[in-house]
């Protein structure tokens, strides 16, 4: 396997973070801010990580969040800490941390990539990728989860587990991360790494009309 496993799940512990300053109620009268102190202390900003290996968990659709908590609290995704942060909510308060998040930035850092594979990426998603993760990775629609920017370890490890059928995934992705895999080789799962970690555009709107990046889908063939 080409995908560097170390260091596997490690943790990027984040302290003295400033909560956003917008309270919004719970539905037992406390605050949204407390509600998810703890996911910030690790995830970063507003849901924005500072990286490496935690994964920015802002922007993105709110059934992606819910489905992504619900499955580390029903151990049905594997993970080194989250199924036991997540057995510690309910549903509701998924919820409610689903919408906070969803209405923050995803705040995207420059990473260091190689630029041949990230070509060679752009080309696989195009190929393998693009009609669940539309806009180059930018946009979480129908679960897809916003993958441009995320950062690429956590996008190595996410990918060594679902290529070693640890983790589950649907069978459409199933499906043609095999014939990727197949007909491009492992390196490609690195390739694509590359590829996401070298989009680095910020203000995003995961709802923006597909003209208004027209200009920037070829970015990174020129």
């Amino acid at each position: 396997m080409m995908i560097d496993k170390t260091p596997k799940y490690a943790l990027i512990l984040v302290s003295g973070l400033m909560l956003n300053s917008t309270a919004w109620a719970t539905r037992d009268g406390g605050s949204v801010t407390m509600l998810v102190g703890n996911c910030i202390a690790c995830h970063g900003p507003e849901g924005s990580s500072l990286g490496p290996a935690t994964p920015t968990i802002s922007g993105s659709d709110d059934e992606t969040f819910l489905e992504t908590m619900k499955g580390y609290k029903n151990d049905e995704r594997p993970s080194s800490i989250m199924g036991r942060i997540a057995k510690g909510y309910d549903e509701a308060d998924f919820e409610q941390m689903a919408k906070y998040f969803s209405k923050q930035p995803f705040v995207r850092q420059k990473q260091k990539f190689v630029p041949e594979q990230a070509q060679r990426g752009q080309e696989y998603h195009d190929k393998y990728c693009h009609k669940c993760h539309e806009e180059n990775g930018y946009v979480d629609e129908d679960g897809s989860a916003i993958l441009a920017g995320q950062w690429m370890p956590y996008l190595q490890f996410s990918l060594t587990d679902f290529h070693a059928g640890t983790r589950e995934m649907s069978k459409k992705m199933k499906k043609r991360l095999k014939k990727m895999v197949k007909r491009e080789g492992e390196g490609s799962l690195n390739d694509i790494v590359h590829f996401y970690g070298s989009q680095d555009r910020n203000n995003i709107n995961r709802h923006d009309d597909n003209d208004d990046h027209s200009s920037d889908r070829d970015h990174h063939r020129d």
